[in-house]
């Protein structure tokens, strides 16, 4: 009677301990990419990992939340008060996208576009200038930045926060989702790989060259939402992310030649695009498959009503037309 008690208390500290290393494995990840001080990345998944937690989970992850950041930032200085701070913020940042997200009604299954657009504007863009502000308003106020390093600094903290958001937090939730496709053609298994081996591979070209080509990525985007929706559809938005946000680090391609508060506002541009495509093309085409599903099954019920309703009967879908000779061909007859 003890154990079944106590096994509530431990699933739970595990979800909290799973929560925290995610939390720090990413963010370590995300900081190989730095550009400032050695802690703002123009891409940082723990965002990402922390919405998804609380979307899951709810409100009482926020802890693992708080002690994963903490964890990260308290090697990064410069000291403990900015410490705490810039740990609030990245913890209140998923904490209000959250709530925003749960007030309009979101989703996590994805299949509406409100949810998409939801997920975008209130739960990327919106959610995450809380840390942003915050974070880089410590680093000014404590001295670690001066304040024409504010907006420069301020851009490449929300690209990332907001990234975090856009690649990891809907690919988790289709990974939630997903199951081992069976009796799918070896061709459609083809077209997968093609369309992850392309996407990754124009966005290389696109990065690398000085001529601007970062458009030529959409339309494989496009591809995979139409086709496999976000099951693939999401994998390729985080290929083509991370490959110009690598580019974005090193200055190459279209990045070059630019300062960094150009490269972060090309880099969120185009992080922007790939991921509103993605997202709202597959909840459109998932919205509408659902919708044919329903009609099919409401014909199909519709046909079982009728035919126990008058078994053995025919029923003539045009049956007073017909009587009279005229010609359903088309609208003027022949």
């Amino acid at each position: 009677m003890r154990g079944d008690r106590l096994r509530p208390y431990a699933a739970e500290g595990l979800r909290l301990a799973v929560v925290v290393a995610a939390y720090y494995v990413s963010a370590k990840l995300g900081l190989e990419q730095q550009l400032v001080r050695g802690q703002v990345t123009p891409f940082w998944p723990p965002t990402g990992i922390a919405l998804f937690a609380l979307l899951l989970w709810g409100l009482r992850m926020w802890p693992a939340i708080a002690l994963g950041a903490f964890l990260v930032n308290v090697w990064l200085g410069p000291w403990i008060g900015p410490v705490l701070a810039i740990v609030a913020g990245n913890t209140l940042a998923p904490v209000c996208a959250y709530l925003l997200l749960r007030r309009v009604g979101f989703r996590p299954a994805l299949d509406r576009l409100q949810d998409a657009l939801a997920l975008v504007f209130l739960g990327a863009l919106g959610g995450m200038l809380i840390s942003a502000t915050v974070g880089t308003g410590v680093l000014v106020a404590d001295g670690a930045l001066s304040a024409d390093d504010f907006w420069p600094t301020w851009s490449v903290w929300w690209t990332g926060d907001a990234m975090g958001v856009l690649v990891i937090t809907p690919l988790l939730l289709v990974a939630r989702e997903a199951r081992w496709p069976r009796d799918v053609p070896v061709l459609r298994w083809v077209e997968a790989v093609a369309m992850l081996g392309g996407t990754a591979a124009v966005t290389a070209v696109a990065t690398h060259t000085l001529i601007n080509l970062l458009f030529l990525v959409v339309p494989f985007l496009i591809w995979a939402a139409f086709r496999f929706q976000l099951a693939v559809a999401a994998p390729c938005v985080l290929i083509a992310s991370a490959i110009a946000i690598s580019a974005g680090a090193t200055g190459s391609g279209p990045f070059s030649d630019h300062d960094l508060l150009a490269k972060m506002v090309i880099l969120q541009a185009f992080n922007g695009t790939v991921s509103l495509t993605a997202l709202l093309l597959s909840a459109v085409i998932t919205e509408r498959n659902r919708t044919l599903h329903e009609i099919e099954g409401v014909c199909d019920r519709l046909t079982e009503a009728l035919a126990r309703l008058a078994p053995g009967e025919t029923f003539d879908a045009w049956p007073s037309s017909r009587s009279e000779g005229h010609d359903h061909r088309g609208y003027g007859g022949s």
